[in-house]
């Protein structure tokens, strides 16, 4: 029996037990152990023998593990591979099929899970309502890289407050992800960029831990797997082509290449420098498949009034329009849409955060008149009130236009 089978950690003791699941592998576990059941299965003597620590720590690192960091437990884990020169082509073909376009910043964001774990990073998630596209052959790839610092979770296990089982995971993928609740998006992104957490496992009080985890969501769903508003940072969204002939021997194949992989990824320099809390510039983010998602989530009365106002600057060739909420009422109205006041003050002021002018002034704004060919035109209006102003710049920039 090794005696760095069971740990003390402050004076609890603790049978480092490998777990069997479901899938096959085994997951390592510390069980809470009596002292008198040690001393009975193994001795008096061997409890002297037994490693001691003050209590646990998270330090992360895959280059430089340490299981113990000062007189600290760490529980971060160590990965399996160590990196080896040779070939990984069939690593980077991967990468290559799920990145496309941005394949180097594909290999920036693993080189830097490997080595600075802690770095925050964009919430990924790849999209495709085909089959054998390649989410899960990556999702797999990440697991088999960071092994035990990578967890698969449901929607369900996101939005339990039972979260210690995922806590302090590096990666945390999520397949088959529906969240389409606001409160789901919120959550996702704080935590995103969170450095601290609040863990809870059940019967057991909740504990603030330290929280580095990135996360990784797939989805068929390719329109509205989430709610991502106009100007989030956050999200990096790649919609995936079908792959060739499917392979099953693929994922040996590609453990196999892991070491030489990390060798690669030991002696390549990053493409990118930091530009941002996530690290990659947003412009460098923003996809095609990241803009539907937003579109689809947009308020039709929203659209609506971008259109309108977008009309009036083209028509009248100007860069901005001034307007009361009773003047961008009428307008709506001549369209045939109808909007209470409370509704279009919620999305100047709440979702565009344009204030109104701070005092009572004299300001242009425009009207629709019909015409004897039974078209319509905008004409000037002077008018006094406290206004709001929207300049083209301002919606080209919101609405993310070329």
């Amino acid at each position: 029996m090794k005696n760095d089978t069971y740990i003390r950690v402050g004076t609890t003791y603790y049978k480092i037990v490998e777990k069997p699941l479901l899938s096959g592998e085994m997951a390592k576990v510390r069980v809470v152990w009596s002292i008198e059941t040690i001393r009975q299965d193994h001795g008096k003597d061997f409890i002297s023998q037994i490693p001691k620590y003050d209590d646990f720590c998270i330090v992360p690192s895959h280059t430089r593990y340490q299981e113990r960091v000062g007189n600290c437990f760490n529980l971060y884990e160590p990965i399996e591979y160590s990196p080896k020169p040779g070939d990984c082509q069939t690593v980077l073909s991967v990468v290559r099929h799920v990145f496309g376009e941005q394949y180097e910043m594909g290999l920036d964001y693993i080189q830097l899970l490997y080595l600075h774990p802690v770095e925050k990073l964009p919430i990924i998630l790849l999209l495709s309502k085909e089959r054998n596209t390649g989410k899960s052959t990556f999702l797999n790839l990440l697991k088999d890289i960071f092994g035990k610092n990578m967890t698969f979770n449901t929607n369900e296990d996101f939005r339990s407050q039972f979260n210690s089982d995922w806590a302090n995971k590096l990666l945390i993928g999520i397949e088959e992800v529906l969240f389409d609740k606001q409160q789901d998006s919120e959550r996702l992104k704080n935590l995103s960029t969170a450095f601290q957490f609040k863990s809870e496992a059940k019967g057991k009080d909740r504990v603030e831990t330290v929280f580095f985890g990135k996360f990784l969501l797939c989805s068929n769903n390719e329109l509205n797997p989430i709610m991502i508003q106009p100007g989030e940072t956050r999200y990096w969204v790649r919609k995936l082509p079908i792959l060739g002939k499917a392979n099953t021997e693929i994922r040996h194949k590609l453990r196999e290449e892991i070491p030489a992989f990390l060798h690669f990824l030991s002696n390549r320099k990053l493409s990118t420098e930091k530009k941002s809390r996530m690290w990659f510039e947003h412009s460098l983010l923003h996809t095609d498949a990241l803009q539907r998602i937003i579109d689809y989530n947009r308020n039709a009365l929203e659209v609506e009034i971008k259109e309108l106002l977008l009309e009036i600057m083209d028509t009248q060739q100007v860069e901005s329009v001034s307007f009361c909420l009773s003047d961008l009422r009428s307008l709506l109205m001549f369209h045939g849409i109808e909007a209470d006041i409370s509704r279009l003050r919620k999305i100047i002021k709440n979702h565009w955060e344009i204030l109104p002018s701070p005092n009572t002034l004299t300001y242009i704004t425009y009207s629709m008149t019909g015409n004897q060919s039974g078209g319509s035109s905008f004409s000037e209006t002077k008018k006094t009130g406290r206004f709001y102003t929207v300049s083209k710049e301002f919606l080209y920039a919101y609405f993310l236009m070329s």
